[in-house]
């Protein structure tokens, strides 16, 4: 139970640290774009960058969501059920997502290599770096639901795994 706590904890801090950093590129490229326009002309990097950081933003924070519970999700069901029913949806849940992120891995994957071929028009950058951001999110995405489905099997409920972070 530890040793996957300890995983789940690394996981959480280096999503955070990504998401923070995506977003702060973010912050700075949309501020240039506004002082660019107020100056007199933007430049044309800052929107593909904006892009470009809100798409790895979503792919780090994805996972983030999943554990939180900030996904779309079916309280009202679970809420209603008894006991073990909402525990068993869950972690069906978990798994019914681990098993899509990791049936989508190998076409996102293919999505890279085509990445290799192609530069982004006003940066100049790889576009397997943007392409990589789909594969990172179902990567992490299915990690995150592992993660979540172990919990769930191994806590006997909420309070125990709340106590245990």
């Amino acid at each position: 139970m530890k040793v996957i706590l300890k995983v789940h904890r690394s996981l959480e801090l280096l999503c955070r640290i990504g998401v923070f950093v995506a977003f702060m590129v973010l912050i700075l490229a949309v501020l240039t774009q506004v002082l660019g326009r107020a100056i007199g002309d933007s430049p044309v990097w800052t929107e593909e960058l904006t892009r470009f950081a809100l798409i790895y933003m979503t792919a780090l924070g994805v996972g983030l969501g999943l554990m939180s519970g900030d996904l779309v999700n079916v309280d009202i069901v679970c809420d209603t059920l008894p006991d073990p029913w909402p525990r068993i949806l869950r972690l069906v849940a978990s798994l019914a997502t681990a098993f899509l992120a990791a049936i989508l891995l190998p076409g996102a994957w293919k999505y890279v290599q085509i990445g290799l071929l192609q530069k982004s028009p006003a940066m100049g950058l790889q576009m397997s770096f943007i392409h990589f951001s789909v594969f990172l999110l179902f990567l992490l995405l299915l990690a995150f639901a592992m993660v979540r489905a172990v919990l769930t099997l191994l806590s006997a409920d909420e309070a125990d795994m709340k106590r245990e972070t």
